[in-house]
């Protein structure tokens, strides 16, 4: 997920890199991502948040957990000073990534940017915890 909160430019472009290439990790796993950040136009972040959270879709009310937080304020952190950072963190023994039908259980990096002007960008960057099988509708039985 991308969004952005009253831009008159185009969106920028994050792009995160993960340790694990195919974003899969099991629990305990160490995971480290790298991003890069493109596109920032004239107006120059304030701050950045990198986190690494887990949070529920479906029915009933959404859930969220942030396993990791940071907040990055000192320029010479910040583009253009650099293009991006790394952070990491070791991953818990549960909650499982989990495809349900009724719910769903998701992890994702996130960044979020904030500008002077007031106006911030999220950047969501999905990846597995566990191997969990998705749920599956039960059949009908006919009659």
């Amino acid at each position: 997920m991308t969004s952005l909160s009253e831009s008159h430019h185009g969106p920028p472009r994050v792009f995160v890199t993960f340790s694990n290439t195919d974003r899969r990790y099991e629990p305990l796993d160490s995971l480290v991502a790298r991003y890069e950040v493109d596109g920032l136009g004239d107006e120059m972040p304030r701050a950045v948040e990198h986190s690494v959270l887990w949070y529920t879709e479906g029915k009933g009310e959404e859930d969220l957990g942030v396993l990791f937080f940071e907040r990055v304020t000192d320029t010479e952190r910040l583009p253009p000073a650099v293009p991006g950072e790394s952070f990491g963190c070791t991953l818990p023994a549960s909650p499982l990534s989990y495809e349900g039908v009724i719910v769903k259980i998701r992890w994702c990096v996130r960044v979020r940017f904030f500008f002077s002007g007031g106006r911030d960008f999220v950047s969501e960057h999905e990846f597995t915890v566990g191997t969990v099988p998705p749920a599956r509708m039960p059949h009908a039985v006919p009659l």
